[in-house]
C-alpha cells in the first residue's frame, strides 16, 4: 500500500473528519511506531505502521456507511459534549460502525444531517469550495420587506466577513412572523440565525430541509435510514471523488 497523509489515514479509519484529524496531529494525539508527529504532511502505511491516537491502535474499517438522519431539536451534532447534552449518535441505536457527523446542525436546530465514517467525502462535502447547497426553513420574527430579502441574497455583513449569495424566498406568512426558505454554500456558525438577525428578523425555529438533493421525506424527527448506492455515488460525484 502506498503512502498516505497521516491525516487522510485518521479519516479513513473513522476517528474524525479530515480537519479534526488535523487538529489531533498538531496537538501531539497521534503516534507513529511509537513517536508523537505534529507534522501534517507526514505519511504513513496503515498496513505496517502502528498508528495510535490518544494511546489506542487505530483499525482501518473499509466498509463505509452512510446515513441521513432527522435530528430534532435538543441535541448536539458532536460525538461527545463536554455539558453532557444528548449527542445525535445517541439516535443510531442499530449502528454498530463508529460514525461522525458531515458539519453541525445547532443545538436548537432541527433537520436533516449526515452521518459516515468515510472521512474523505465529509472533508469534501464541507469544503467551501464545492459549494454544496444546504437549504433551510426558518420562522422569523416579523415579515421582511423585499429589500431585506435582497439583502440576503446579495450576501450580508457579518463578523466573520461578507456572507456569500444566497437564494432567499418568503415561504408563508403567520399572522406577524413570515417563513423564510434560505439556500445557503457556506458552513459558518449560526449563519442563517446570524444573517436573520442582521435584517432585524430574529429566528424563532429553524429547520434543515435539505443538503444537496437529499431531503427529509419518509423519516420522523429522530428516524434515520441508509444512502443507497445511487445516492452514494451522486455525493461523490458532488465531492469529485472517484469511485474506489
Amino acid at each position: 500500500m502506498p503512502l498516505e497523509r497521516l491525516q487522510k489515514i485518521l479519516a479513513k479509519a473513522g476517528i474524525a473528519s479530515r480537519r479534526r484529524a488535523e487538529e489531533l496531529i498538531l496537538a501531539g494525539k497521534v503516534k507513529v511506531n511509537g513517536k508523537v508527529i505534529k507534522e501534517l504532511g507526514f505519511k504513513a502505511d496503515p498496513e505496517r505502521d502502528l498508528i495510535e491516537v490518544n494511546g489506542n491502535k487505530i483499525k482501518i474499517n473499509d466498509e463505509k456507511i452512510y446515513i441521513l438522519l432527522y435530528k430534532p431539536r435538543g441535541y448536539v451534532t458532536t460525538v461527545r459534549d463536554p455539558q453532557g447534552r444528548p449527542t445525535v449518535l445517541q439516535l443510531l441505536k442499530d449502528v454498530k460502525t463508529r460514525v461522525f457527523p458531515v458539519g453541525r446542525l445547532d443545538y436548537d436546530t432541527e433537520g436533516l444531517l449526515l452521518l459516515t465514517n468515510d472521512g474523505e467525502l465529509t472533508y469534501a462535502l464541507t469544503h467551501p469550495r464545492y459549494k454544496v447547497p444546504k437549504t433551510y426553513l426558518a420562522l422569523v420574527e416579523g415579515v421582511p420587506e423585499e429589500e431585506k430579502l435582497q439583502a440576503l441574497r446579495q450576501g450580508v455583513p457579518l463578523e466573520d466577513g461578507m456572507t456569500a449569495p444566497a437564494q432567499v424566498r418568503l415561504a408563508g406568512k403567520e399572522g406577524r412572523r413570515a417563513w423564510l426558505e434560505i439556500t445557503i454554500h457556506e458552513g459558518r456558525k449560526r449563519q442563517v440565525r446570524r444573517m436573520c438577525q442582521y435584517i432585524g428578523h430574529p429566528v424563532l425555529f429553524l429547520k434543515r430541509s435539505s443538503f444537496a438533493f437529499l431531503n427529509l421525506k419518509g423519516l420522523k424527527k429522530g428516524g434515520y435510514r441508509y444512502l443507497n448506492s445511487e445516492e452514494i455515488r451522486k455525493l461523490r460525484q458532488i465531492a469529485r471523488i472517484e469511485r474506489k
